[in-house]
């Protein structure tokens, strides 16, 4: 089939339902996120293929696969459907109303101590936008980032099958550390690392790399292999668990600055040399952010300049300016 015939048979909604299933891996989910009915998202995702003369998802037991030219067709897509919506939010907007909609990513971990100056820089210079903020596994960013639901993402750097079509840009080194409640009895006195083994033990999901940073100092603090431990991602439940079961919680330091700065935790007294993980800038290779997205990008970077410039432990001065390093890794 002729370039030129395809590329105008292709539509907004071919790309929307292709896009749709290649992020769902179902034509069920992708119908109801898109709020039409599956046969719609079925007939048209067949149209698609039909156009481009090529099969672009496998169906079966574990639901649509995209296959080889679907991969190679998807970031261009994505591409495609990024810049007509950020187009069409850029012209319809009107004086006193939202001019642009946004969508980031971040992990858990990191967003508690970077969102609120990231977004406080931002508003000032782009103050009718809505953010559309995601937070979730390193891994599943990276999947959102290729399926273009989101602009870029904060993370970290992934193995290097996983980082292709992605570049990373290192901002800040952060260490994890171990926090409990204030007035713990590990805090009061420097006992020893094994008993750990008399409380509550919450680590980072397993597969994660601070999930193999805390293993690691476990065992380098010779402490015994642990019975039972809780694995969570998420800050608040951690957060909880360390204020209300006496638990002790592994963790990358920049998730807990607010409780440490106000004594609500504290860090027990045990080295945590060498557990620096960086975090980075993640974006895609083929396209490029809208507007307001570069704006936060540079918030993001700023941020991380101050990150840089702060004593260990502390927190940024809000508003203090300092220079910082940058480094490039493509996957």
């Amino acid at each position: 089939m002729q370039r030129s015939l395809a590329d105008n048979r292709v539509k907004f909604r071919h790309l929307q339902c292709f896009l749709a299933v290649a992020q769902f891996g179902s034509v069920q989910k992708a119908a109801e996120s898109l709020s039409v009915t599956q046969p719609a998202v079925s007939k048209t995702v067949a149209e698609l293929e039909s156009i481009l003369d090529v099969k672009l998802f496998e169906r079966g037991r574990h639901g649509a696969v995209p296959t080889r030219e679907a991969q190679l067709f998807l970031p261009h897509a994505s591409a495609c459907l990024s810049a007509l919506r950020q187009g069409v939010d850029l012209l319809t907007g009107t004086q006193g109303a939202i001019t642009a909609t946004l969508a980031v990513g971040m992990l858990p971990t990191v967003a508690p101590s970077l969102v609120p100056p990231v977004l406080r820089r931002f508003a000032a210079q782009w103050p009718q936008v809505v953010v559309q903020l995601a937070t979730a596994a390193n891994g599943d960013l990276l999947e959102q980032l290729k399926a273009g639901a989101i602009e870029f993402a904060v993370g970290r750097l992934a193995d290097p099958e996983r980082m292709v079509g992605l570049s990373f840009e290192q901002l800040y080194g952060e260490p994890l550390a171990a926090v409990v409640r204030a007035g713990h009895p590990m805090a009061k006195s420097a006992m020893p690392a094994a008993a750990l083994l008399d409380y509550p033990v919450v680590l980072p999901p397993y597969g994660t790399i601070i999930h193999q940073s805390a293993e690691s100092l476990l065992t380098m603090w010779g402490v015994p292999p642990l019975s039972s431990f809780v694995e969570v991602l998420s800050v608040s439940v951690g957060r909880a668990l360390a204020l209300a079961n006496d638990a002790v919680w592994f963790v990358p330091i920049g998730a807990v600055e607010y409780e440490l700065a106000h004594g609500v935790l504290v860090r027990l007294p045990l080295p945590f040399a060498g557990t620096d993980e960086p975090v980075g800038l993640i974006l895609r290779s083929d396209s490029q952010p809208s507007p307001a997205g570069r704006a936060l990008i540079d918030a993001v970077r700023a941020v991380a300049r101050e990150r840089l410039a702060a004593p260990d432990g502390a927190p940024p001065k809000r508003g203090r300016k300092a220079g910082g390093r940058r480094s490039n890794a493509a996957g």
